[in-house]
């Protein structure tokens, strides 16, 4: 009985794991796609379900309504579908999409999936973290970094304000904002989403970081709740497991919030170097704050209207 018993275990175990899908059952009834988009959908492995990254020491469990794209398939939407340079997509665990989107639609957004082995976050800061203060404070690095941006050909940033309030879910243990942010010359203000929801860990810190226009905030506001709890991490690696001794990161929520969750910030954020870096999609820039120098000046994202084939 007992030996029936674990291989029916087994069985469920398996039958959880994630399964490549083609286009075609991903996207089933849909005759609108173009004879450009379709060799670009070929080369993609829809996958949901269970999505091992063992690098991370986790586990995405991604639901019906999202898939997930592996790293050679998040680089084929990032370079041959939404026209980006190929240095600038590296280093990614994949992408998370809604599943209602193919990524050569036009309205498709998504998420790239970053981790960082910075160490345990504290989140004694969360509530008390001065919001408002650490908005300006932002606005200021970014003004400061301007003078060198323009030198090196880039647009100007301006930060808005808050799209989104930081905000912190004790339970998932992750804190997501949104920035409101405006490029180039105040006479043409190009207004860009920056989304970002970070999932701590006991060793380090998941970076979900959305591609999307300001004008799909709403959406993506919806399924954050959802967003917040993919992330299981492995035994013994839980935010909750943290012990004594435990390597500790060198920020803390305020720091994780003003430059990235990898970045190596200084105690004050208002002395940050923000590494930046853009994509562009649909003819609309969409910044997104990565932590670590080898971001800073990876050039332009953008998403093409068209896909190239």
């Amino acid at each position: 009985m007992k030996r029936y018993f674990a291989a029916a275990i087994l069985f469920a175990l398996l039958a959880a794991q994630s399964e490549a899908r083609p286009y075609q059952e991903m996207f089933p009834g849909r005759a609108d796609f173009t004879d450009a988009e379709k060799p670009l959908l070929e080369k993609l492995d829809f996958q949901q379900g269970v999505i091992k990254l063992p690098d991370a020491k986790a586990t995405l469990n991604v639901p019906a309504d999202f898939y997930y794209l592996s790293p050679a398939d998040a680089m084929t939407v990032l370079v041959d579908i939404w026209g980006n340079p190929r240095t600038a997509a590296e280093g990614t665990m994949g992408m998370i999409f809604p599943a209602k989107y193919a990524p050569t639609d036009i309205e498709a957004w998504g998420s790239t999936v970053e981790y960082s082995a910075d160490g345990y976050v504290s989140d004694a800061d969360a509530a008390t973290t001065n919001y408002d203060e650490l908005l300006q404070n932002i606005k200021d690095s970014i003004r400061e970094n301007n003078v060198e941006r323009e030198k090196q050909g880039f647009p100007k940033i301006t930060l808005v304000g808050w799209a989104s309030a930081p905000h912190y879910d004790t339970s998932a243990h992750a804190m997501h904002w949104a920035r409101d942010l405006m490029f180039g010359d105040d006479t043409k203000p190009q207004h860009t989403l920056n989304y970002s929801v970070r999932v701590l860990g006991r060793e380090g810190v998941f970076q979900f970081n959305f591609i999307a226009g300001l004008d799909q905030l709403k959406e993506i506001e919806g399924v954050i709740p959802t967003v917040t709890k993919l992330v299981q991490f492995d035994k013994g690696k839980a935010y909750t497991d943290y012990v004594e001794g435990d390597k500790i990161a060198a920020y803390g929520m305020a720091g994780m919030i003003a430059a990235g969750a990898g970045a190596k910030i200084a105690a004050k954020v208002g002395l940050l170097a923000l590494a930046l870096a853009f994509f562009k999609k649909a003819g609309i820039l969409v910044v997104i704050v990565l932590g670590g120098a080898l971001r800073l000046a990876k050039g332009l994202f953008k998403r093409n209207k068209t896909p190239t084939a």
